[in-house]
C-alpha cells in the first residue's frame, strides 16, 4: 500500500534513538523528508546520517519555548514545507509517588508535558489541511505502571489534552493521534528491565502477560507511527492507538 508519504515533511522529536528513531526509519523508507531531534549535537547528526539524504539533524531541548519554531521553520527551509510532527519526549524517570521529588515532578512537566504542548500547538497553527500530529505516549494512558509515577501521572494529561486538540482542528482538517506503546525492545525498555533485581527474569514475566509472548521491535512501532502520520490514515484522528501485543486489557 502506499502510504503517500513521498516528498511530505515531517519534525519527528527524540527521533535520534528508540520509537522516534523508528518512525523516522519508515518515514524516510516511504520517500518522507524529515528533520529529527534531540538534545546530544553531536548523536543527532549521527542519526540524521543514518536517515540519508532526505533527513537533518537539529539538536534542541522539547523544553525549550524557542524550539517549536524553530524546527518549523527548519523544515520549511531544508525541505520546503512541513505536513506534521511526531511528538516524542521519551520516557521520564522511575519512581514511586513517595520517591519522586518536587524537581523531578517540575522538569518533568516541563518537558514531558508543556514541551508536547507546546510542539503540538506551534504545528497546529501552520499546518494547512492535511497535516497530522501524533503523540508518543504509553499504556500508562490505560493503566498505571508500577514505580512509574511520573509517567502516570503525566501521559494522561497528554492524552486527554490530544483528543480536545483532535476535536479543534478536525474541521480544519488536520488529524491528532497518539500511540500508546506497551513493551517494546527499545534501550528504554531494558533500562527498565534492568531495575528488577533479575532483570531476565522480569522480562520472562513481562511476556507472558503479552498475548503475542514477546517485546514488540522499534520496526513494529515505526511502522504503525509512520502510517498514523501518513495520508493513508485520513479518517483516522482523536484515537490512542495501542501498540502493544494485545497487552491492554481494556477496549
Amino acid at each position: 500500500m502506499d502510504l503517500g508519504l513521498r516528498n511530505k515533511v515531517y519534525v519527528v522529536t527524540g527521533g535520534t534513538r528508540g520509537l522516534g528513531h523508528a518512525v523516522a526509519r519508515e518515514l524516510t523508507a516511504d520517500g518522507a523528508k524529515v528533520i529529527v531531534t534531540g538534545r546530544d549535537e553531536k548523536r543527532t547528526a549521527e542519526a540524521a546520517a543514518e536517515l540519508g539524504p532526505n533527513a537533518a539533524g537539529v539538536a534542541v531541548d522539547n523544553s525549550d519555548p524557542r524550539a517549536p519554531r524553530q524546527l518549523i521553520a527548519t523544515a520549511r527551509e531544508l525541505f520546503g514545507g512541513f505536513d506534521g510532527i511526531l511528538i516524542s519526549v521519551g520516557g521520564p524517570p522511575a519512581g514511586t509517588t513517595a520517591a519522586v521529588t518536587d524537581d523531578q515532578w517540575q522538569a518533568a512537566f516541563e518537558s514531558v508535558f508543556l514541551g508536547a504542548v507546546r510542539l503540538a500547538r506551534a504545528a497546529a497553527a501552520e499546518l494547512q489541511p492535511g497535516g497530522s500530529i501524533s503523540f508518543v505516549l504509553s499504556g500508562t494512558t490505560h493503566e498505571p505502571a508500577p514505580g512509574m509515577a511520573l509517567s502516570n501521572g503525566l501521559r494522561p494529561g497528554l492524552a486527554g489534552f490530544a483528543k480536545s486538540l483532535a476535536d479543534e482542528l478536525g474541521p480544519h482538517g488536520i488529524r491528532v493521534v497518539g500511540l500508546l506503546p506497551g513493551r517494546i525492545a527499545t534501550a528504554r525498555m531494558r533500562e527498565l528491565d534492568g531495575l528488577a533485581p533479575d532483570p531476565d527474569a522480569s522480562r520472562t514475566t513481562n511476556e507472558s502477560a503479552i498475548p503475542l509472548g514477546r517485546y514488540g521491535t522499534p520496526e513494529e512501532f515505526g511502522r504503525v507511527g509512520a502510517f498514523a502520520l501518513s495520508p493513508a490514515a485520513s479518517y483516522v484522528t482523536g484515537v490512542m492507538v495501542s501498540v502493544d501485543g494485545g497487552a491492554r486489557r481494556g477496549f
